[in-house]
């Protein structure tokens, strides 16, 4: 019997990355609390979230199943950066990231249900933001509504010309799920 795997995720993003390497796979939303931790750093975040979300997930599936977790934070000033969920947020968030840099953090797990073995990692990488005027974010910002996305900026989108650079070693870590590193795991687990 083929393992099934299943990405403990709703992301519309994380699931367009994770079909470019893996066709059969399904999805399944983990809703947990996703709050920092007391003393926690972002890093430290990402990668408990990542695993909480995949042990969340394995108790809805078979034990033949690997689950995939990840998650996704941001820090800069000594703040946690949210997702904003609105249009108000957004502009705040964009206005408080104006000329600065951002930290984030890419964590993903692979859970085996059978045996309850978790492999984790995170891919950390940072972005500069240039200097924003209002306009430019009330017009970004209504474009591409980006109130799901820490950070307030969809880099695979519009989002990349708010931003001066870019430093990381994965592309597809900034979207989300950081491919380079997952699916060296997955092939060393006979999965792709």
């Amino acid at each position: 019997m083929t393992a099934k795997i299943v990405l403990a995720s709703s992301s519309i993003y994380r699931k367009e990355l994770l079909s470019r390497i893996i066709n059969d796979f399904e999805c399944i939303s983990p809703d947990i609390n996703e709050q920092q931790g007391s003393g926690e750093t972002a890093r430290e975040m990402a990668l408990r979230l990542s695993v909480e979300k995949a042990r969340k997930v394995a108790e809805l599936v078979d034990e033949n199943t690997f689950v995939i977790g990840c998650d996704q934070t941001a820090f800069t000033d000594n703040v946690l950066l949210q997702k904003p969920m609105n249009f108000e947020n957004a502009f705040k968030q964009l206005k408080f990231l104006s000329g600065k840099k951002v930290n984030f953090y890419s964590a993903f797990c692979l859970l085996n249900n059978k045996d309850k073995n978790v492999i984790a990692d995170c891919s950390e990488f940072s972005v500069n933001y240039r200097t924003l005027e209002d306009a430019e974010i009330k017009n970004y910002l209504e474009a591409d509504k980006p109130y799901n996305c820490v950070g307030s900026i969809k880099s695979e989108s519009l989002g990349i010309t708010l931003l001066d650079n870019i430093h990381n070693d994965d592309p597809s870590a900034i979207i989300g799920l950081p491919l380079i590193k997952l699916s060296k795991i997955l092939k060393q687990n006979n999965l792709i």
